[in-house]
This record gives structure tokens, sequence and C-alpha cells, in this order.
């Protein structure tokens, strides 16, 4: 909005190294899966409860750009409870590996395939996104949604996802951003810092998790900034689409 004042959160500069718990000297990445194996029993339902329902419509335009690109070897990084791998397998004929530090995430995940009937199309492996176990170019299409945020080392993490996508592969990112219109930004700052955490703690019975969450969304790198650290991780033809008024932000890289 050109001549617009923008409201943004001043909690924290512009940075990756945002820690659920900075009082704590372990590092970001057992801090992170520390979390989300404590919270793991509740996530799913205060993932869909806390965003409105809105992240099904997300993963849902992931998975219809994904299928356009007639990608079949899927490796969806940072899975957790494997929502968007299992959106990912009603496209036919792909097979989906996904990926997690959290075992508790990767737990629940693997009950809702069991259920689901999807064992044979997803397999889920404990796996460092820092460290992926597998060959150069062993996926012709990578996902993650609202992981590469909690990367320890975001350069690296995209540079590994980079080494093990196939040329002409692509690479779909989901993570929160900031809203840019002043009015909304305003509205939903309120609910990121002071309704959000309550109620996440609440049901979690995490002190950090909740609080965690709108700290690392606004110091995060999005946009323009994002697209210039996947340029320079080596991805080309980046793009990126504000989804839901700028809430969260899709980008689109090919190798």
């Amino acid at each position: 909005m050109a001549g617009a004042v923008v409201y943004l959160p001043t909690f924290f500069k512009l940075s990756t190294a945002v820690k659920p718990n900075p009082a704590s000297e372990a590092s970001k990445k057992q801090q992170v899966e520390e979390m989300f194996d404590s919270i793991s029993h509740r996530y799913d339902f205060l993932n869909h409860f806390l965003s409105l329902g809105i992240d099904r419509g997300w993963r849902k335009k992931v998975r219809k750009l994904m299928a356009g690109f007639g990608h079949t070897r899927l490796l969806d990084v940072a899975t957790g409870t494997a929502d968007l791998a299992i959106e990912l397998a009603k496209i036919p004929g792909v097979n989906i590996t996904g990926v997690d530090i959290s075992r508790g995430m990767l737990a629940k995940g693997d009950e809702k395939l069991k259920t689901l009937g999807l064992n044979s199309r997803i397999v889920l492996q404990v796996a460092d996104s820092e460290k992926l176990p597998y060959d150069d170019e062993s996926f012709d299409g990578i996902t993650v949604a609202f992981g590469v945020r909690n990367f320890e080392n975001l350069e690296k993490g995209l540079s590994e996802m980079q080494r093990v996508l196939t040329v002409g592969g692509h690479l779909m990112i989901l993570e929160f951003s900031k809203p840019r219109n002043p009015v909304f930004s305003a509205l939903y700052w309120f609910y990121f810092k002071t309704i959000l955490p309550v109620a996440g703690r609440l049901f979690s019975k995490s002190s950090n998790a909740y609080t965690y969450l709108p700290q690392s969304v606004a110091a995060f790198p999005e946009g323009e900034k994002m697209v210039e650290i996947l340029n320079n991780c080596g991805y080309r033809n980046v793009s990126f689409k504000p989804l839901t008024m700028g809430v969260c932000t899709l980008y689109i890289c090919e190798k």
C-alpha cells in the first residue's frame, strides 16, 4: 500500500536466531526439537483452531501447484504431523518422504498415516534439514510448511534442500509473514501477541511455544529479502505470493 504507515512489531530485529527459550544455553535446534516434542499431543488441534482452519487452504494451494509441475518424488521437510504430506498424497502417482527432527511429531504423523491407509505412499523419517540423509538430486519436488523459520542455520538448510533437488525440480515454501495493511496488521499482531500465547499455553501446557511463534515470525526475513537468500543458495526463478492479506507467504523456486 503506497504511502501507508505499516505497523511492524518491534520485539526483535530481523534475524533467524530467535530461540524458543532465550534463557537456555541449548542450541536453537535442540530447543525446537524439545518444544515440538512437548506440544505434539495437541499440535494438530491448536494448529487448525488458532489459524481458524485457514492453513488447510494454504496447503491445498501448494498441492495444486505441485501437481501442475508433474513431480512424483517429493520430500516434505519439517513435516511435523504430516499434514502437508497427506495433502500432497492426493496427487496421483506421487511418493512422499517426510522428515522432521521431532520424534513426537512424527509419531503423531504415523498414527494419521495408519488411519488413512497412506503408509505405502508416505514414509516419515527422523532427519535434520541441515544434514539430509539423501544423495544429490534424490527428489524432483520439495516442500516446507512453516518450518524454515525454525532452522538453526537458514542458508545451510536451504542449500541442503537444493542439493537433493533434481535440476528442473521445484522447492515450495509456506511461511508465516507480516501483513502490510496497517489496520489488519494491528489486529493481527494483537491476536498474535496477546490471544494466541494465552490460548496456546492453556491447551498445550507449553510456556514457550506460542510466545516463540510471534517472536520468530516478527524477526524472520520475508518477501524480497527471502528471495535474495534463496537466490544466494543456488535457486533460480524465485517468486513469492502473499496469502490471506500477507499472514502467510508462498515461495516457489526452481533448481
